[in-house]
């Protein structure tokens, strides 16, 4: 990779630190979306060399749609994206980096494995594991773990919610882009009309996104929403319940431009976003329904009260990662609406029917814990920074 000179206080001119990127798209678009967060930060916040190698350029331009699919290198936004052709792939060319990140324990080519060992100066390793609020993780994040074969150390760096983690992802400017949007009545009447060809709702009205996986739980939660004594507003991007809102309905499909009225529930279709308009759709809502890891964050730095779709893994191998992220947002709630959020949360995750009513009557005091826990969170430090941070003690 070709070095772009950047200086030190002193005016000395040192290279910029090249980065290596490895993301396998397991399913959905949550690997890639952390990594594609984390590459853009590394390159436009910290003056960061990232190459991006990705084994699914298609599910990434769902994310990015200025990527061209068909290229199998390419630089987007000042990141060269290569197709990753795994397990033996390491790019047109052989290039060993200064910090080499494994995403989500993705295996590394082995020849990019045995290069790593040739170098001269031998490159920070990394593996990027999956966000957890579980106590353990702050026990083995930066945990050393060494080769069995090569003079090589991987550290495992695990993102979390608390200090002593690797914190979770967060550019320097989301807080000033969310107040931004928030002061503004022109900008958030202009993301309504963008979004749903419409004004915003009255103020009365429950304004809820819905990301969700498939669930069975939905249809019942729907038809609370249509009975529910005041207006709800459900924005659906088009994703994996798209269908059982149609069959609600009573329509063939609920796609980017539909709009359906039952009683007071009213839904919009909404098209999939890319990346960055994710966010204002989170702060137009009152709710987020969020799923997986990437969304998850980003309900939480929007401030806003949220449930969360975890992902599902055998033998509800998920649900004590669930119950982990409960006991730290709902520690300081009142004891009635801490239990109300933990059913509700383990209803939408399979484990009972939501209780609407019950859940909507705490919602002033989820608002606020909501705002309270994106500054708590803050205090476990952005991820990008972190990683940087650490990773500058072992250039040394």
């Amino acid at each position: 990779m070709t070095d772009t000179p950047k200086r030190t206080g002193s005016g000395t001119a040192l290279p910029a630190i090249a980065c290596d990127i490895f993301c396998a798209v397991i399913d959905n678009f949550g690997d890639i979306g952390v990594c594609w967060r984390l590459a853009r930060q590394l390159s436009h916040e910290h003056g960061w060399q990232v190459r991006l190698f990705v084994d699914d350029l298609h599910a990434f331009t769902k994310l990015c749609p200025s990527l061209d699919a068909a290229r199998a290198k390419q630089a987007v936004e000042g990141i060269v994206v290569e197709h990753w052709h795994e397990p033996a792939h390491a790019g047109e060319t052989l290039e060993i980096a200064d910090v080499v990140i494994e995403a989500f324990a993705c295996e590394l080519p082995p020849v990019y494995v045995t290069g790593m060992a040739q170098r001269g100066q031998r490159p920070v390793w990394l593996n990027l594991e999956y966000l957890s609020a579980e106590d353990w993780v702050a026990d083995f994040h930066l945990r050393p773990s060494p080769h069995p074969r090569y003079p090589l150390i991987k550290h495992f760096f695990f993102p979390g919610l608390v200090p002593g983690t690797g914190g979770v992802l967060k550019e320097r400017d989301l807080d000033a882009q969310r107040a931004t949007f928030e002061q503004s009545p022109e900008a958030r009447a202009a993301w309504w009309q963008r979004a749903t060809g419409g004004p915003p709702p009255a103020p009365e009205a429950t304004v809820i996104s819905l990301f969700a996986y498939e669930n069975p739980a939905l249809d019942s939660l729907l038809a609370q929403w249509r009975d529910n004594e005041s207006p709800v507003v459900v924005l659906v991007p088009q994703g994996r319940v798209s269908g059982a809102v149609a069959r609600f309905f009573g329509l063939p499909a609920f796609d980017a431009g539909a709009h359906a009225t039952r009683g007071n529930l009213h839904a919009h279709g909404l098209a999939f976003t890319e990346q960055r308009g994710y966010d204002p759709l989170l702060w137009a809502s009152g709710l987020n329904f969020v799923r997986g890891e990437d969304s998850f964050v980003r309900a939480q730095w929007a401030a806003r009260p949220f449930v969360w779709h975890i992902y599902p893994q055998a033998d509800d191998a998920h649900l004590p990662k669930l119950d982990a992220a409960l006991a730290h947002y709902a520690r300081p709630l009142s004891a009635q609406a801490r239990a109300a959020l933990e059913r509700f949360w383990h209803a939408w995750n399979g484990n009972g029917t939501p209780d609407w009513a019950n859940f909507a009557r705490h919602l002033p005091e989820f608002e606020a814990r909501a705002a309270s826990w994106a500054t708590e969170l803050a205090q476990a430090g952005d991820l990008a920074q972190n990683l940087a941070a650490f990773t500058k003690t072992q250039l040394k």
